[in-house]
This record gives C-alpha cells, structure tokens and sequence, in this order.
C-alpha cells in the first residue's frame, strides 16, 4: 500500500511526514543523536504498520543526514540507496522532490558539484504543483538553501544571496542569517554587512541560551569576523562560546570541535601567543582521539540496535528477513571498513599532529625560523634565501618535481611549508585571496599534486 491517491498522501503529510520532520531538525539542530535515533525508530514502525513505504524512506534520509554531518558518508550512502529503492515505486513527487534535495545536498558535501546542481534542478521541477504544506516548506529550503551553496562556491554571490533569502522565509531558527553573514565575510568582504548578520543570530542565540546547531555555527563565524579584523578579545569569547556549545552538540555536529580548535590555534599564532596555539594544538589532538572513539562506538550501537530492532518487528516474514539480514550483513561489512579506515586515518593523524605539535613547540625558541616568518609577512626580497637556509634540502625537492618553476612559485611553496592560509599569504602578498586559491590550483598541476592530498600535508611530508 503506497501513497496513490491525493487524499491518502494527504492524511499521512499531515499524520506522519510534518511531524516527523519537524520533530527531526529540533533534535538535530539540538545535536540530541540518541533521540533522534529513537524517534525515527518509532516512525519506521509506524510506517510498517501502516504499509506506508515513503515514510520508511523518510527515516532512512533523516538518518542518512545526521550521517553526512558525521562525516560518515559511506554509511550515509547506504542509507540513500535504501530510500532510493523505495522512492523508485512511489507516486508521491513530494517525496522524491524530498530525496533529491537531500541526495542533492550529500554530493554537494562530497564535491561532486554538478552532480548536486542536476539533483537540485530534479527536486525542484518535482515540486512543482505540490500542494504548499510545512512538508513542502521543508522541500524547497533544502533546494534553496543548497542551490545557494552552489553559486556561492562558483563565486556567484549575489544569486547565492538571493536563494539564501528565499531560504530564509520558509525558516525561522535564524540558520540563513548564518550563511548570508558568511557570504558577506569570506565571498564579498563586507565587514559591515558580515558583522550585522553574524552578530544578530549569535547575539539573540547568546540571550535566549540557545545550544544548538545554528548557535555553535554564529558564534564560531562570528569569532573567525573578529579575528579577521584583528578584535582578538572579542574573537576570544565567541570562540570559547562555541566551545561549550560544541560540547553539547558534538554527536551530531561532530565535525565543528576541529574547526574550533584549528580558529584558537590561529587567533594565539596572530596575537604572538605560542605557547596557547601549542596548547590548542595539542588539546584538538587529544580531544578529537577520545571523542571520536566514543562517538564512533556509540553511533555504530546505535545503528546495530535499530537493525536488529526491525528484525524483530519481521520475523513472520521469512523472505522480508532475508532480505533485510543480507541487507544488514552488507552494511556492517561497510561499517567495519569504514570504522578500520577512521581507525587507520585517526593513527595517522594522530602521528601528523604530535610531529605539528613538536614543530610548534620548537618554534617557541628557535629564532632563525621566527626570522623566516618575519620576513614572509613582509614580503621581503630575502625571504627565499633565509628560507633556504633554515630549510636546507626542500626547495630542492620541489625543483626535482619540477624543475620549471619560477622563483614566485618557490616562494608560494615556501609560504605553504610555513602553513600560511590563504588569507595570511594574501594579505601578506597584497592580492586577493580567491588569486591564492587559484595560485593553489595551479601550483597543484606543476606538482602533479593529487587532488584528494591536502596541500599542506604534502609539503609537510618533505623532510
């Protein structure tokens, strides 16, 4: 029995799929995994009773999303692919608008750009003639609000501003001010603009004691604002902010403690303050070890009760059994690689860490390479030579890769083995910083430097 007729879809838009959904993003923004896992749990046995198959979908995407927030994308793959199954059958458009828009979103978080713009355009011809509803309300803010991160990253920043706007009237948590504030700060470098839309949802949040998801995202964008404008105090406190948020909100949005911690680390480097960006340093390291093995272990108890919950629930059906073991056997082999590769990932990191770490820490007293720094923020003709110097062998390196370069791109390569940003070398080099990027991309092609590598890592492993 599936959703064929208008007032059968009706009846369970309004029993079922708003309530569901609205109930969903409460707990997600709350950063509260565990009941989110249950509610969906519940639903999903709702809708089995009901024989209702897009509601089942619908719990596998709200699950799929908390897992691309996760980072765990091959597990969230799994999850669409499940919905996707169903959705095949379905007649309802708004429930394949639904899972175009979040299917849309997941390649867009993987950088498959195009790929995102095609399932966004699918969703929103989807859409069209479904009747408004709060279900359809939830549809096209993905679509927008998607659709905006997409111009934004192609650097179009006004259309992406438009669609965050149209974003913004189907949403009241305040999340779009957020991203708006972003565009302003990082995409047209408007201080101002940037400080009025950051500052008012971090303010209000701050006021009303909000921790959640758009809380943690205001005060850490509005922190890196302050610090961008050298108000170092004031960038202080709404990082620390965002800290105690995190803590609260780290099963879901487990991904913000790295860039917290990487925010302090840089906001100490620039007040001259050494000895706290080793300290940031080394308490992300320790942090990101511990929680991560915690939030992993939860996760996957968590996805194996609710597995074996819905075998329960089907024993009377021998065929729907199998099917869901074979099912269920394929996922824990895929969370068994994928926990073996984070596994393998967190040693590794572990050891880049603890070697950053060591190099701070000799920072602290070495003064030929406080000279070296001093002498890149100026832009000075002899940087290249005291660099030489005070690391002997790796221009030489890089010239065995290719040995065409000019000396421009030997200083740029210089500036990445200090770990410069892109805004501090462009600030640095008086140019703009989407130049740095695409020096970045460039300098990648001379170096046949694969895109999956980070670039810092790369010079990092010259020795």
């Amino acid at each position: 029995m599936t959703s064929c007729s208008k007032d059968f879809h009706n009846q369970y838009e309004k029993d079922f799929d708003s309530p569901l959904l609205t109930q969903n993003e409460k707990l997600r923004l709350s950063g509260d995994y565990n009941a989110l896992v249950r509610l969906n749990k519940i639903y999903y046995e709702k809708a089995n009773k009901l024989g209702y198959n897009e509601g089942k979908a619908l719990c596998y995407m709200n699950l799929a999303n908390v897992d691309i927030s996760l980072e765990n994308y091959p597990r969230a793959q799994v999850l669409f692919n499940k919905a996707d199954k169903i959705l095949q059958n379905s007649k309802s458009n708004a429930h394949r608008a639904k899972f175009c828009a979040d299917y849309g979103f997941f390649q867009f978080v993987l950088k498959r750009r195009d790929q995102a713009f095609q399932y966004n355009r699918l969703g929103l011809e989807y859409i069209k003639g479904v009747p408004k509803s709060p279900f359809q309300n939830d549809i096209l803010f993905k679509i927008y609000s998607t659709r905006a991160d997409y111009f934004y990253w192609k650097k179009e920043y006004f259309p992406a501003i438009e669609y965050f706007r149209m974003a913004g009237k189907l949403d009241s948590t305040g999340r779009i001010d957020c991203a708006i504030g972003d565009v302003y700060l990082y995409g047209l470098k408007e201080m101002d603009s940037a400080r009025i839309y950051l500052s008012r949802i971090a303010e209000k949040s701050n006021r009303e004691g909000r921790v959640d998801g758009v809380a943690l995202n205001a005060n850490t964008v509005l922190g890196e604002y302050y610090m961008i404008n050298h108000q170092y105090p004031e960038a202080e406190k709404y990082f620390n902010k965002a800290l105690e948020i995190n803590d609260k909100t780290k099963f879901i949005f487990a991904q913000y403690t790295k860039y917290i911690y990487t925010d302090l680390k840089s906001l100490y480097e620039q007040m001259g303050n050494k000895e706290k960006a080793l300290f940031y340093l080394q308490a992300y390291t320790h942090e990101k070890n511990k929680s991560d093995t915690a939030l992993f272990k939860a996760i996957n108890n968590d996805v194996e009760k609710f597995i074996s919950d819905i075998e329960k629930d089907s024993r009377d059906h021998r065929k729907r059994i199998l099917l869901f073991c074979s099912a269920a056997v394929v996922l824990l082999f895929l969370l068994g690689i994928y926990v073996w590769n984070i596994s393998t990932r967190l040693k590794q990191k572990k050891k880049l860490l603890r070697d950053e770490a060591e190099k701070l820490k000799n920072q602290i007293h070495d003064t030929s390479q406080e000279k070296v720094i001093e002498l890149a923020k100026k832009n000075d003709p002899s940087f290249l030579q005291i660099f030489k110097k005070a690391y002997p062998g790796f221009i030489e390196k890089v010239l065995e890769i290719n040995p065409d370069l000019e000396n421009a791109d030997l200083v740029f390569c210089a500036m990445l083995k200090l770990h410069f940003t892109s805004k501090e070398i462009a600030g640095y080099t008086f140019v703009q910083p989407r130049s740095v990027q695409q020096k970045k991309y460039r300098l990648r092609k001379k170096l046949n430097i694969p895109t999956e590598t980070d670039i810092y890592q790369f010079f990092d492993n010259f020795t």
